[in-house]
């Protein structure tokens, strides 16, 4: 029983160190022009820093939407990342104001920024925005 105990305990304490804990975010479905999204809701200044760090990908028409105290010039950087995504930033009234394309998870420690203040950042698999013709001037409408 004590050799059981302890490999339990082993891959509990491994596990742990490489899955690492999260809560679970809020989600929503958005339209973006003509496409539906499911995406998380990142509102607080935690659930923002975390972003999608540490996950190994998105699944198809789902991205995470951080909401902002606020219209600023919000930074967003690629830390821990594990694959490439489209940056979307949007204005107070949802209107998409600036996109990264294809930003890599080497670009870190860069941050990429808005080219005018917004209050929502949109983040989806690299190759979203162009595919789903999502491009500056389009709305973000909350279901």
């Amino acid at each position: 029983m004590a050799g059981f105990l302890l490999a339990f305990l082993g891959v509990v304490g491994v596990y742990s160190l490489y899955m690492p804990s999260r809560a679970v975010l809020p989600t929503t479905t958005i339209t973006v022009g003509e496409t539906r999204l499911e995406v998380e809701l990142a509102t607080t200044e935690a659930d923002r820093e975390q972003g999608l760090s540490g996950r190994n990908s998105l699944s198809a028409n789902k991205g995470m939407l951080f909401v902002f105290d606020g219209e600023g010039k919000w930074g967003i950087w690629m830390k821990d990342m594990r694959f490439s995504l489209d940056i979307i930033w949007a204005d107070t009234n949802g209107i998409i104001v600036t996109i990264e394309h294809d930003v890599s998870p080497t670009s870190y420690p860069e941050s990429f920024y808005p080219n005018v203040p917004a209050e929502y950042v949109l983040e989806v698999p690299a190759g979203y925005a162009k595919n789903h013709d999502i491009a500056v001037g389009t709305k973000i409408v909350v279901q």
